[in-house]
């Protein structure tokens, strides 16, 4: 998809920018990598979709998704969704997540995350984490800070 290029195309520029003031920014992340995430679609400034698939390392005792591998998966919805709305790094302040019903594998879930309200320094956030199908299986909200941090990126 041309928009997942557009993605990939500003998350470098946002990163490049934190790189060349001396700080070092991985992007897209270790544990985004790790989890083998995909980013589907977005839409400019409003939502994000990440798709992960869901492998035998990341189940608790009972054979499902362990419960902070869901994190994970949203908190990888929500950081590159940050990123490119605040073109500055961001860091969580509070996540909340509701557990729907188990997540087997075998399948790949798919988290939309969704801007709610962008103010000055926070931004929240909604999401939602579904099977291929669309069944739900949790829910999740944040709110993350705005760090002011100079990139050379200038806010469109």
């Amino acid at each position: 998809m041309s928009e997942n290029q557009d993605v990939g195309k500003i998350l470098k520029e946002i990163s490049d920018g934190f790189n060349a003031g001396g700080r070092k920014v991985t992007v897209p992340p270790p544990s985004f990598i790790d989890m083998d995430g995909k980013m589907e679609s977005y839409v400019k400034n409003k939502s994000i979709i990440v798709s992960f698939p869901v492998k035998e390392n990341q189940t608790n005792p009972m054979g499902m998704m362990q419960g902070g591998y869901i994190a994970a998966a949203f908190d990888n919805a929500f950081g590159p969704l940050s990123y490119l709305v605040a073109k500055k790094p961001t860091t969580t302040i509070d996540m909340n997540i509701q557990y729907i019903r188990g997540v087997e594998t075998k399948q790949t879930v798919f988290v939309e995350a969704k801007i709610e309200a962008k103010g000055f320094s926070t931004i929240h956030m909604t999401a939602e984490m579904r099977t291929e199908k669309g069944k739900l299986l949790a829910t999740a909200t944040t709110n993350l800070l705005i760090l002011r941090i100079p990139t050379g990126v200038t806010e469109a």
